[in-house]
């Protein structure tokens, strides 16, 4: 009748019927053995993304702990005693990549992208901040990319790889860092360097900020060429970028003008308070 539930296809047969046909079903049959093989190869593939989950969590972790330290460096007595320290912090990260470029072998990367990805992000944040204090200038992706050639003379732990054997494993893995990681990287670099600027006033560093203005007004300049034609996530952090160099001239033009007037034990409140005030506008 009107307003009634319409019956499916498959109610005019009994249940007893369709248990029977289920049951007939032979589970040899090429049929079958193709759907297990798609299954097996299915879950084998959902294996090993959560593997490269858990490792780039691992990588992010472990990142955020060197540059952690290496904001110390400003404020240390003894600045080498913090970058070889991050050298082994960073020897350690590296490590956990050559379990991910182990689990990629003979894969295509791209599709497990998603996963490794923000590792590799926080990754090129902290390898960039510890090559800035060194050098003072920007690390290539190339300079990146060689660091990420692995030997099989490096003895550590390895994860289990179901794709390769033990005997057909490579004697060298390596893994490229794309165009997109390392911008993203690169961009994050910029709130660190933000946060060394105001550290590096607090402990009485007027030439510090000028130099890391420079630096950051030439790293905008190259993100502002890409513009809205990249990737939409660069896009998305050129605001926060803008914000950090916004930051860092604040702080210049206060010393600039205010720096003989200010004592310098109090110039790091001064800035903290007026990049709040930063915040609070842009916010509205």
């Amino acid at each position: 009748g009107s307003g009634g539930f319409r019956k499916r296809k498959h109610d005019h047969y009994p249940h007893g019927q369709r248990r029977e046909e289920k049951e007939n079903v032979n589970p040899s049959s090429a049929l079958m053995m193709s759907f297990k093989s798609f299954q097996l190869e299915l879950d084998t593939k959902h294996d090993k993304y959560e593997r490269l989950v858990k490792l780039s969590r691992d990588i992010t972790i472990e990142s955020k702990r060197t540059i952690f330290l290496l904001h110390r460096f400003t404020s240390a007595p003894n600045g080498e005693e913090i970058l070889n320290e991050s050298e082994v912090k960073l020897d350690a990260v590296r490590r956990k990549i050559k379990q991910v470029a182990q689990e990629l072998v003979g894969e295509d990367m791209y599709q497990f992208h998603r996963a490794i990805s923000p590792g590799l992000q926080e990754y090129i944040e902290a390898v960039s901040f510890q090559y800035f204090i060194k050098t003072r200038s920007l690390i290539s992706v190339e300079e990146i990319n060689k660091q990420l050639i692995f030997t099989a003379e490096d003895r550590e732990e390895t994860t289990n790889m179901t794709s390769v054997s033990h005997d057909e494993q490579p004697h060298a893995w390596s893994l490229k860092v794309t165009p997109v990681d390392y911008l993203l990287g690169v961009a994050d670099l910029t709130g660190e360097l933000m946060r060394l600027c105001i550290s590096s006033v607090g402990n009485g560093d007027i030439d510090t900020p000028f130099e890391l203005s420079h630096f950051l007004r030439q790293i905008y300049d190259g993100f502002t060429f890409i513009g809205n034609t990249g990737p939409y996530e660069v896009s998305k952090k050129l605001y926060t970028l803008k914000q950090s160099l916004a930051k860092v001239e604040n702080a210049c033009y206060t010393l600039k003008v205010r720096g003989s007037e200010i004592p310098k034990h109090m110039l790091a409140d001064v800035f903290s308070s007026k990049t709040e005030l930063i915040d609070q506008e842009e916010s509205l």
